[in-house]
């Protein structure tokens, strides 16, 4: 069947308009949480280890819960578990002030997102074939962004009625929130095949870097390194704060780059199947390298749109072309594991990259932060640029090489 004519399945709608409205939840936070965190006494390099640290949470949970979801057979009770405590924990930030009870509310929230993701990763790659995989992926990124441009839209709103109030409007995220739970149970599951049995343990799920394919390790190493270059959008925001003064042209930058990546997501997901995935993923990377070169001189407020636009191009040719990828390297019932293993591995770099990424800010300023970072994305440009990648479908009625 031709690219053009596929189908969207229900499954990926209503998981797309899950993720649309935990997004809308997330993101009216997202572009706030910095500024209301320096408010109430955090340093730069607190918020670097905090971010980095709800990071690492993610990391582990995801690649523990993706085993077990490949080792039950179903998917759905992880992806409910997870977006519920994701939505009730986003209220509870603003209840204390204190930096342990920050750290462990952000971490549950954090949480959530590591228990439903490889879950529902897998329920997206179950519902796609290794032709249309790019779009499908890319579809359900497109929608999840949509949350991500209404959110900073509803709390610039907020904002303006009511400067400076955030805690209240970490009450108003609940309700988005809630809504995306409600949503999930229009899906359906049949249990399926169970994953290949292995010894129990939390950390099992790492030994998936022996039994996957050695296609499969050269692609993570790549991305991981380029993992290690990318450190939390919060730096992003900062600089932007620190570039305007303003609340208002922070948030619409982000938003900003939000409706770019929204807009770009599906044709990347289109290219990515006609071109290939790694032609796409490459690109993308190259975007980054030029958007975080450009943080390091630009001081105006047009080159500030313009940077945040090109990152959501970069988000676009990047974030779900590479789980698409992974998805085609793998058998069915082991995606979550797959996945988990190089979203906690991509996690466990965050903290590093947030953590060393604040430390450079607190000590010589951003312009370091942001050179550094490029410079090690170059890196992982090379690294997956001269890598071969052989197996896999490449897209559309003709079954080449995905990766070519």
């Amino acid at each position: 069947m031709p690219l053009n004519k596929i189908r969207i399945p229900k499954t990926v709608w209503i998981l797309s308009l899950v993720s649309l409205f935990a997004d809308f939840a997330s993101e009216m936070l997202y572009p706030v949480v910095p500024v209301y965190l320096k408010d109430i006494g955090f340093s730069v390099a607190l918020i670097g280890i905090l971010e980095g640290l709800a990071e690492f949470v993610v990391g582990l949970s995801k690649g523990y819960f993706g085993k077990r979801s490949d080792s039950i057979g179903l998917r759905l009770p992880f992806v409910k578990l997870g977006y519920f405590l994701s939505a009730v924990s986003k209220p509870l930030m603003a209840a204390f002030i204190f930096p342990a009870w920050i750290f462990g509310v952000r971490s549950v929230d954090r949480l959530g997102k590591g228990i439903r993701s490889a879950a529902r990763d897998a329920l997206l790659s179950a519902a796609s074939t290794p032709w249309n995989r790019g779009r499908i992926f890319n579809f359900h990124r497109g929608w999840d962004t949509v949350g991500a441009v209404l959110g900073p839209v509803a709390a610039l709103a907020f904002l303006h009625w009511f400067p400076g109030n955030y805690r209240v409007l970490f009450v108003w995220a609940l309700v988005p929130g809630l809504i995306s739970v409600a949503l999930i149970y229009g899906l359906k599951e049949e249990k399926s095949d169970p994953g290949p049995p292995g010894k129990s343990g939390f950390f099992r799920y790492f030994h998936y870097w022996k039994e996957g394919s050695g296609e499969y390790r050269r692609l993570i190493s790549g991305l991981l390194i380029f993992s290690l270059a990318n450190s939390s959008d919060a730096f992003l925001l900062l600089q932007a704060k620190a570039i305007t003064g303003s609340d208002t042209t922070t948030i619409l930058a982000y938003i900003c780059y939000n409706l770019i990546y929204a807009v770009s997501a599906y044709p990347m997901g289109i290219l990515a199947d006609h071109w290939g995935f790694k032609k796409v993923l490459i690109t993308g990377l190259l975007v980054f390298v030029g958007v975080y070169a450009g943080f390091t001189f630009n001081h105006s407020t047009l080159g500030l749109y313009l940077l945040f636009g090109l990152y959501g191009i970069y988000a676009a040719a990047t974030e779900g072309v590479s789980k698409a990828w992974i998805s085609n390297l793998v058998p069915l019932n082991q995606t979550g594991t797959a996945i988990g293993l190089y979203t906690s591995c991509q996690s466990i770099c965050a903290l590093l990259s947030s953590t060393v990424a604040g430390l450079i800010w607190a000590s010589s300023g951003a312009t370091y932060t942001f050179g550094i970072a490029a410079a090690l994305a170059a890196v992982a440009i090379l690294r997956l640029f001269f890598t071969p990648f052989k197996s896999g479908k490449k897209g559309g009625d003709n079954p080449l090489a995905l990766s070519q």
